[in-house]
């Protein structure tokens, strides 16, 4: 078995001769070189798990053909070879790159220890190379699909938003419509890039947790503390970006502390004395109306103006319909890959059932749906039957949305029906379709928001005895 290849490059050839010997024995594939000038031309052919090089490598400095390989781009693991007088040289080798030195003559058994350390070291940074490039390759370069003109000039302003290093930006939307999508786009679009993206969900840490999770704590601040301090996200995040998540979620006692903190980016971990100062640009997502709650007295007036300094509105996937079809296929590649299934397209009639769905859960609840379908299709193309489970009480009929000229249809029955009645299921029906918007039922029935809510009253019919969001 190879345990490695190693490049020996002295001009001593009885040395290198002793050593291509005694390496070789010990299961080493072993490379010679004898000539200075061939050593860089030698070490990019032979590409060598390690070098063995000398300082003094007949008419050439080997500190000085260190120094050129590494301004080539050769990035080898290289052992210096000295002699007991030029250690302070080695040492200053080892500053420009080399891993190690060994002074001669050779104690073989230190060798030996030296160039396995040499090897594994080798080892490790190509592993980390690896692991680097690869998790390159699987990093959004951008994540969010589109082709809709709204969704376009929103990441224009999204651009435009991250260009200001410091510049706190909330970000609106409903579940599922890729507000940290977006805040990752904030990231990677600024200055801040190579530095730390730290999320927290203000909605999922329980109260008496919150501040050592913000903040962290010091040993023995509380009880379970006693093994280690542990940093809070803030300091996690220094120098780099903040997502807080459901910011809306925050307690009373909570958000003057988060207030303090953005307005003097210092804080103290709990249970500790020294005063922690911290450079973090701060992006928050809600799902909540954050003007609506400071009125109802559930959220602070002044952290709300901290936060509210630039705003993107998420668009939900319902009035960005033109990108279904584009972010449902996309969704079908990653899981036929994952999943390593057949399938590779979606079926017309399926497509139109998912363009007419309502997506109350958005791009997330898409995203289950194809995940759902294509781990139990057998098929190349997905049929409509692998969507019968989706509700059709969500399901928006092309006739309302304008995208066809089909008649409506009644069918009254033979006892007959009051106009009343009709009415009524007319708008419950409505209703139910835009989840309760009373905005976007007037819009399907054609009349005024105010002229629904006078029907509704008129015919009693409440919204929210009905299990409907009242979303006016």
């Amino acid at each position: 078995m190879n345990k490695g290849k190693i490049l020996i490059a002295d001009d001593e050839e009885i040395l290198t001769s002793s050593l291509n010997k005694v390496l070789s024995s010990q299961g080493y594939s072993v490379i010679v070189c004898n000539r200075g000038d061939q050593f860089i031309s030698m070490t990019e052919q032979t590409n060598p798990d390690m070098i063995m090089l000398d300082i003094y490598f007949g008419e050439h400095n080997g500190l000085r053909l260190l120094k050129q390989s590494r301004a080539q781009g050769i990035d080898i693991p290289t052992i210096l070879m000295t002699a007991f007088a030029e250690i302070s040289l080695a040492v200053e080798a080892m500053k420009e790159g080399a891993y190690d030195f060994i002074v001669k003559p050779f104690d073989l058994k230190h060798l030996s220890m030296i160039i396995e350390k040499t090897l594994e070291h080798g080892r490790l940074k190509n592993k980390v190379r690896l692991l680097e490039q690869e998790v390159a390759e699987q990093k959004p370069k951008h994540g969010i699909i589109y082709k809709s003109t709204v969704m376009k000039h929103l990441l224009t302003t999204a651009e435009r938003l991250a260009s200001g290093e410091n510049t706190t930006v909330l970000l609106e939307g409903e579940s599922g419509t890729g507000k940290e999508l977006f805040a990752r786009f904030l990231h990677q679009k600024s200055v801040r890039a190579d530095k730390p993206f730290v999320t927290i969900n203000c909605g999922a840490i329980p109260k008496d947790l919150a501040e050592s999770e913000f903040f962290g704590y010091e040993k023995g601040a509380f009880t379970g503390a006693s093994e280690r301090m542990k940093q809070g996200k803030f300091e996690l995040a220094n120098g780099g970006t903040l997502l807080l998540d459901e910011v809306g979620e925050l307690s009373q006692d909570m958000q003057v502390k988060l207030l303090r903190v953005l307005e003097e980016q210092r804080f103290y971990r709990l249970g500790g004395t020294k005063e922690i100062h911290v450079d973090v640009r701060i992006i928050a997502a809600t799902n909540k109306n954050l003007q609506l709650e400071v009125e109802n007295g559930r959220f602070r007036e002044d952290l709300f103006y901290r936060l509210n300094v630039a705003v993107l509105r998420m668009m939900p996937l319902r009035e960005r319909r033109e990108d279904i079809l584009l972010i449902a296929n996309s969704f079908v590649q990653e899981f036929a890959t994952k999943f390593v299934k057949k399938v590779n397209s979606i079926a017309p009639e399926a497509e139109q059932m998912l363009e007419a769905y309502h997506w109350k859960g958005n791009v997330r609840e898409l995203r289950n749906v194809i995940e759902r379908v294509v781990l139990l299709a057998d098929g190349e193309v997905l049929m409509p039957e692998h969507f019968k489970f989706l509700q059709p009480a969500h399901v928006i009929s092309k006739m309302q949305n304008g995208w066809t000229d089909s008649k409506f249809s009644l069918i009254v029955p033979s006892q007959g029906i009051s106009m009343k009645e009709v009415l009524r299921d007319l708008i419950l029906k409505t209703l139910s379709i835009t989840n309760g918007n009373q905005v976007h039922a007037s819009k399907v029935l054609g009349i005024t928001r105010s002229k629904l809510r006078y029907r509704m009253e008129q015919l009693g019919i409440h919204p929210e005895q009905r299990g409907f969001k009242i979303n006016a």
